[in-house]
Formats: structure tokens, sequence, C-alpha cells
């Protein structure tokens, strides 16, 4: 079995009931910020290797790195292939830094956006304006809402009651 179906299974066992889930979260996201710290410690370099080799330089178990991986996927340069992965998988921790920051943003991880870091990488104008890009990039903006008695939106000329507002029936 590969190893993300496997994560998937321990992650998300609803049989661990509530408390179970949520201690187990809360261990994981202080595990993950420790490897985040590490990485942006030194934003430049490379992180290469198997997924075993990566578990044992951040002190993780092969579950908490696949864990680790599928996170942060969305945000490499050239994405790993996380679906079939196994401990003896090549896998690469290049990441796109505005990207990074973006979908930690998107996944509402302030204990990572927020980490001293990030202050290095990017000025506060900089982190600001990614934050706003990420923000509004989910805001759905509704146009304005036609009047019964205004002219129909489709270019008919009609009323929109009589036109494209009117009932089907």
């Amino acid at each position: 079995m590969a190893l993300l179906q496997e994560w998937h299974k321990i992650a998300y066992n609803e049989k661990a009931g509530k408390e179970g889930i949520q201690r187990f979260w809360q261990n994981y996201f202080r595990l993950e910020q420790g490897v985040y710290e590490k990485l942006l410690a030194a934003p430049e370099e490379v992180v290469e290797g198997t997924v075993e080799e990566l578990a044992e330089k951040y002190s993780l178990s092969i579950m908490e790195m696949t864990g680790f991986l599928d996170g942060i996927n969305d945000s490499l340069i050239t994405p790993n292939p996380i679906e079939e992965m196994e401990k003896d998988t090549h896998v690469s921790l290049a990441f796109d830094k505005e990207k990074l920051y973006k979908n930690m943003v998107d996944a509402k991880a302030d204990w990572l956006y927020n980490l001293p870091a990030w202050n290095d990488i990017f000025d506060e104008e900089t982190r600001k304006r990614l934050y706003m890009e990420q923000k509004k990039s989910g805001t759905v903006i509704v146009g304005k809402k036609v009047g019964r008695n205004e002219p129909c939106p489709c270019g008919s000329g009609k009323k929109y009651k009589y036109c494209c507002g009117r009932a089907r029936g």
C-alpha cells in the first residue's frame, strides 16, 4: 500500500474519536512547524532525498514525513509523486516561496505563515500583499442584481421581467 493511503487512514481515523484526532493533529502541527522552521532558515537550499532519509533528517516517522510531503506538495517547484510514493522514493522539498506562503494563508495555518523566518524572506509589504492576494482569490464577487423593470442584460431590448427574468413553466 502506498504511503499516502496509510497516512490518510491514520490522519483521518474516525475510530480515534474527536479527542484522539485533535491530539493527533496538535502533535503533527507542532512537528510540521519544526520542519518549516528549518526549511525557511535556508530557503535557497534544495533539500532532497528518499522519504526515509528526510524523515530521519527532520526526526519524523515515515508517516509524519508522508503527511508533511502531502501538505507541501502544492507549494513545490516540481511536485513529488505522492500518490505512489514509498519510503525509498526520491523526493525534493524545493519550494516556491510565494506559493508556500499563500498556501499557508489559504490553509489558515497562522502558526506557519507567521513564523519569524518569513521576515528574512519577504519584507512586511510583500507579506501583506501575498496575504491579501490569497484572501481575495477565494472571495466571490456577486454582480449587481438586475431589476425586473430594467432592460434585459442579454441585449434583447425587452424588460428583464418579459425576457430572461420570466418564470419558465
